[in-house]
């Protein structure tokens, strides 16, 4: 019988203390997962796995070492703590590593207000196949569509628990629901895919397989007969699906892992505009349903709602304890950490203000431009904030979608570009990124 994780947790600590380490922080997740992929309305492939995690962070004095392991023996927890010990020993001093002051660490959380864990009970193999058969066969209906490249279903739930020496310790679980199925359409060379997928905390929350089946023929559809577009500077709308990426790179260019090296194209813009003066950006760690909530970071800190960006202006970086310490500023609480790694900072739950206007209203607004669905590549240099990624979408003439377009590179400056951007109002809510589609203009095109 496996042992509960709280109690390989404190026998990870135990062992670091008795190894010579002067402090330490243990982690233990549990996980299961199933899968199950279809083709041709049979059987594929179906796996599943089940296993026990463990990772363990020593400190002695100054220098730390991080080592994990599958195996929770007894034995191969002493010789864990033991070879962490000899590691930090050899490792060097990092004046900004170390635990947090027992003052910092959080003490009081509602984990059923998060709703992190659906317990329905787990489901089997045939009902994840209907599911990925149902998805495939609304593709395959869809007139034009050739093949279903993929339809695959998943469920996963996972056991977490966290402890430290200096006095935390807490867990939770967490459980995930997919579905996803990717369409091909045409033929010979100019064959064209792709996708549509959802994945939930709750499994009664997860959209009609058919509903996605038939959404992923519908977008390969759209693909067909693409053309390169023309070179010149144009309007560009982020689709709703792919648009999160442009704050992805604001929010890396606040960690502070980048401000602390200075390799960030932000690293002077604190209290500066860097949105729209109507536009906030919202972290919220405690949203209901949503994949990245969380009651406390990967170093035990509180984890709480906060303005990143407020009326256009930056408020401050994404800060775990070590590097808050190299910028003499407080962790944020976002530290991320596995069992085979530190902590890092991260964000959690991201909510950008939506506009009033819908997708169609800022296509029709654009007149002539992209529609960009899909990002191949990347290229943005962190110091200066210069993009440039390959694309590939629908054409906008007179406010109307005409054509498909591929094989093409937009290019722009991030600053200017998240400066400038117009909000659609279509993001949805249930995801960790709430992202609306979003329009930027005078981009550069590179096309035929």
């Amino acid at each position: 019988m496996s042992q509960p994780l709280d109690a390989l947790t404190k026998s990870l600590l135990r062992a670091a203390g008795k190894a010579g380490a002067d402090g330490a922080d243990a982690k233990a997740v549990r996980a299961t997962s199933v899968s199950v992929d279809v083709r041709g309305g049979a059987l594929e492939q179906a796996e599943r796995a089940e296993g026990i995690d463990i990772g363990l962070r020593v400190f002695v004095g100054q220098r730390s070492a991080n080592v994990s392991a599958s195996d929770t023996s007894d034995r191969t927890i002493e010789e864990m703590a033991a070879r962490a010990v000899a590691m930090a020993k050899e490792a060097p001093e990092d004046p900004h590593s170390g635990l947090a002051a027992p003052d910092q660490l959080a003490t009081d959380w509602d984990i059923d207000a998060l709703e992190l864990y659906d317990a329905t009970p787990e489901p089997s193999p045939a009902d994840l196949q209907q599911d990925a058969v149902l998805a495939e066969a609304a593709a395959l209906a869809v007139k034009g569509v050739a093949q279903v490249q993929s339809a695959s279903a998943g469920y996963s739930a996972q056991e977490v628990h966290f402890a430290t020496t200096n006095g935390f310790k807490g867990g939770y679980a967490r459980t995930d629901r997919g579905l996803s199925c990717v369409a091909i359409a045409g033929t010979g060379s100019g064959m064209e895919r792709d996708y549509d997928g959802d994945s939930r905390i709750f499994q009664s929350d997860l959209r009609d397989p058919r509903d996605i089946g038939t959404s992923a023929g519908e977008r390969a559809l759209r693909r067909l007969d693409a053309r390169k577009p023309p070179t010149g500077a144009y309007p560009v709308l982020f689709d709703e699906r792919i648009s999160s990426s442009l704050i992805g790179h604001l929010l890396g260019a606040v960690n502070g892992m980048a401000i602390a090296r200075g390799a960030s194209w932000l690293r002077d813009a604190l209290g500066q505009p860097v949105l729209p003066d109507t536009l906030s950006l919202i972290e919220d760690p405690h949203r209901p349903r949503t994949s990245g909530s969380r009651p406390f970071d990967g170093e035990g800190l509180p984890t709480a709602r906060r303005l990143i960006v407020e009326n256009g202006v930056l408020q401050g970086w994404t800060l775990d304890l070590a590097t808050a310490r190299k910028l003499g500023l407080s962790s944020t609480g976002n530290a991320a950490r596995s069992t085979s790694s530190g902590p890092t900072p991260t964000n959690w739950n991201i909510e950008l203000t939506q506009g009033e206007k819908t997708r169609d209203d800022l296509i029709r607004d654009m007149g002539t431009g992209l529609l960009v669905t899909s990002l191949i590549g990347s290229t943005i240099n962190p110091n200066n904030g210069d993009y440039s990624r390959g694309a590939s979408g629908l054409w906008i003439e007179n406010g109307e979608i005409t054509h498909a377009v591929n094989e093409c590179t937009i290019a722009g400056n991030l600053r200017d570009m998240l400066r400038a951007i117009v909000p659609a109002n279509d993001a949805r809510a249930h995801l960790s990124r709430v992202v609306p589609s979003l329009l930027v203009s005078g981009m550069t095109l590179a096309g035929a």
